[in-house]
């Protein structure tokens, strides 16, 4: 048996440390939980260094600083799963895949992992330096199977995990493409309707009236609108298409721009989850990616409050970083993970005692796998009533478009038949 050094929190939150004999460090986990502390650091007595960070190697080499696609990246670590499962050395089985890797920022990242391995680094050390490639997660994850010995199962774990994040991600943009493309199509159909058939209209219109037949309000109106829109009135003349067709894309940016600020990410997130029907996706998505985060990571003997910083840091959601903080610090003070949680009133209660039963039995690692497939059941089911409500909504949406401005073309035209009678 291996012996483990551990830094831990007792009930009343005060720290601990001391050793611990395990056969790896998710025993040398369990056996520090079942004397009723919360570790918070564990490493062999040996020497698992802790990951850290070197930016300045990964920029003076070239070519490395490239983002890497998350499926390149899942791929990888199945078969570097595989081929760590086959007996092979590290080092070899990174040079095996640097080989078979296309020309491209993943195949010189894993040239320089290998050159860092024989230069004495760990794989978890030489990963690090290479955040835009393997991201905390995946590092903290390799650290751990590196001091339990059970790396292959941790790759594979990985894999796992990323293929259920990409699918889950995949879900939601299905959920959104369809609506944003017909959204795209009417703003088009009801641009070149603006600037190519409602100015010849109009002028045929005019010259109809010239006996003092009065046009509807709603046939001035659109007439209005497009003579904005080609440029022969109002304020911006001759910019009125290019305003309409700009305006998505400076909303967009205008976003992405203030989402930069932790107060307005936090209140962006909020509004997301308040949202009818779609608030309900976001919910679902979200509480599903960071309790399968969770779960991967205690699942890997990572202590659980290092765990859930880095669940924090990687939620995708600010509502639930916010929560994931004061759960962190909870339990430093001895407090257990369910209570805060339920405090915050982010998510349900079923999930609030799925956890609590999962402290209770020890396994919360199972427990919070649980919650994020019978949620990502929950984002299917949704996603595939969307789907089928959303090709409706967009044809009566389209349709009212057009009925609208063919209404406004044919209400003069009973006006003036009206006027000669």
């Amino acid at each position: 048996m291996a012996i483990f050094q551990y830094q831990a929190l007792d009930a009343e939150g005060k720290p601990v440390n001391a050793e611990i004999e395990a056969l790896n460090s998710k025993e040398a986990v369990s056996k520090i939980r079942n004397k009723g502390l919360y570790p918070t650091k564990v490493k062999s007595k040996g020497g698992a260094k802790k990951v850290a960070v070197d930016t300045s190697s990964s920029k003076a080499r070239r070519g490395a600083n490239g983002k890497v696609k998350l499926k390149h990246i899942t791929l990888f670590a199945r078969q570097l799963s595989t081929l760590q499962d086959a007996g092979l050395s590290i080092l070899r089985s990174l040079r095996i895949l640097e080989e078979q890797q296309k020309n491209g920022t993943l195949k010189r990242v894993v040239g320089y992992v290998a050159d860092d391995i024989e230069g004495g680094s760990t794989l978890s050390e030489a990963m690090a330096k290479y955040p835009r490639a393997f991201d905390n997660l995946f590092t903290n994850m390799v650290a751990a199977g590196e001091v339990g010995g059970v790396l292959d199962v941790i790759l594979n774990r990985i894999a796992d995990f990323m293929e259920k994040a990409e699918k889950l991600k995949k879900r939601i943009k299905s959920a959104l493409i369809y609506p944003v493309v017909i959204l795209v199509f009417a703003l088009a159909i009801m641009l070149g309707l603006m600037i190519f058939i409602i100015p010849t209209f109009a002028t045929v219109l005019v010259d109809m009236t010239d006996g003092g037949a009065k046009l509807p309000g709603l046939t001035l109106g659109l007439m209005h609108l497009s003579d904005w829109i080609i440029g022969k009135n109002g304020p911006f003349m001759g910019f009125g298409a290019l305003i309409l067709a700009g305006s998505p894309i400076v909303l967009i940016f205008t976003m992405k721009f203030l989402a930069r600020f932790e107060s307005c990410r936090y209140a962006f997130d909020i509004i997301k989850l308040k949202l009818p029907i779609v608030g309900k996706l976001v919910y679902f998505a979200s509480v599903a990616r960071w309790t399968r985060t969770l779960g991967t990571l205690i699942s890997a003997g990572v202590p659980i409050l290092e765990a859930i910083t880095i669940t924090r840091d990687t939620s995708g959601n600010a509502v639930y970083a916010k929560m994931l903080d004061k759960v962190h610090a909870a339990i430093r003070q001895g407090d257990t993970f369910a209570n805060p949680l339920k405090q915050s009133k982010t998510v349900d209660g079923l999930v609030v005692n799925m956890i609590d039963v999962g402290e209770e039995t020890g396994d919360i690692d199972k427990m919070l796998y649980k919650v994020a497939d019978n949620f990502d059941e929950q984002v299917d089911v949704m996603v595939g009533s969307l789907m089928s409500l959303l090709e409706p909504v967009m044809i009566i949406f389209l349709g009212g478009m057009v009925g609208i401005i063919v209404l406004a073309m044919f209400l003069p035209m009973v006006s003036i038949i009206t006027s000669m009678m």
